[in-house]
Order: structure tokens, then sequence, then C-alpha cells
């Protein structure tokens, strides 16, 4: 048994169980061994479940990073849908990831903030919108997931509306683009107009 197997059968477990289940000594169970064996990999429950979130979000991970022809916008937009996708793909997925510190990707991450401020994107405002987009979508895939037992729509007064997920995260994100722009070219125009020193 090694680390990766003991990540993989506890990602497994949490698809079967939802995160409030897991635990160390389900996993142990299901790997066939005692409990403190898991120690040998895992000193806490809380590494463990920092591992199980690195590896949830191995496909947005190895997603392509931005190009330097890429349009900024379309990145941006594919960058957090991209996001949303990995999240849903585990039971619980954002539980999971919330809270959890990315340092195995920090490179990817300055390589993509690196690629918005070369698109004109003032640095601070690109790690807002990032930061922004981030925890929005952490927040739409949080309500998503626990969507589960929701009236049907047929149930719902006339005037609420039927909740569409997808709808309103792409909704919900635009906005936050729109902001972006809005905010980078309103900082470009007044660079322009500001006179050389």
């Amino acid at each position: 048994m090694n680390r990766e197997t003991v990540v993989t059968e506890a990602l497994d477990l949490l698809d079967d169980v939802g995160l409030e289940t897991v635990s160390t000594r389900r996993l142990a169970k299901r790997l066939g061994v005692e409990q403190p064996s898991l120690y040998y990999h895992f000193r806490t429950k809380k590494d463990l479940l920092a591992a199980m979130a690195e590896a949830a979000m191995a496909p947005h991970a190895n997603a392509p990073l931005p190009s330097p022809d890429d349009d900024w916008r379309d990145w941006f937009l594919e960058n957090s849908r991209s996001f949303r996708r990995t999240l849903l793909m585990r039971r619980d997925g954002a539980r999971l990831h919330a809270g959890s510190t990315p340092t195995g990707d920090l490179d990817r991450i300055r390589h993509k903030m690196a690629f918005l401020v070369t698109s004109g994107v003032p640095e601070r405002d690109a790690q807002i919108a990032m930061l922004a987009a981030s925890r929005f979508t952490v927040g739409c895939v949080l309500e998503e997931q626990a969507d589960t037992d929701s009236p049907d729509d047929e149930d719902l007064p006339d005037d609420v509306p039927a909740l569409d997920h997808e709808a309103a995260f792409e909704a919900g994100l635009a906005l936050i683009l729109g902001g972006l722009e809005q905010h980078t070219a309103t900082r470009s125009a007044t660079a322009r107009r500001e006179p050389a020193r």
C-alpha cells in the first residue's frame, strides 16, 4: 500500500459516503488494513483531506496553461469553467476543496497571473479577480452539490424561479468578467491621460 493508493481509495470512499462520513477507520477497513497503518502515510485526517483535495483537483491542475496568443477574457471564463467541472466530478468536491491551500499549484497560478498582467490587466486587479472567481465558483458548486433535496420545479410558488445552476454560474461569471474588463479599461484610459513624469 502506498500513498497514492490510499488517496485514490479515500476519494472513492468520499464518492460513496460523502465528506461527513469519511473517516480513517472507514478508509482502513476499505483498504483491509489496521487504522494505525494509515498514519505512516498521513499523520492526521487533515493531512489526508489535503492530499485528497489536491488529487481531486488534478483535472483542472492539468488543463492547458494560457498561451500569449490567447484572449485573456476567453481564458478567464474557461479557467473558471474548468475549475467548476473539476469540483463537480467528486461528491462534496467543493467542500473538500474549500479551505485547502494549493501549494503544489503555485507555479501554475503564477503563470496564470503573469498571463493576465501581460495581457494588460493590472496585477492587483488580476489577483482579486482570480480570487473572486475562485470563491464564486466554490460557492456555486457548494450550493449545487447541496441542492439534492430541493423541491421539483413544479412544486415552487409561481413567483420563485426554477434554478438552473449552470446558467446562474455563467451569469455570475459574466458579471465578474464584465467588472474586470471595465476596471481594466478605466485604469488603462487613466494611465494614458496622465502626463509622463
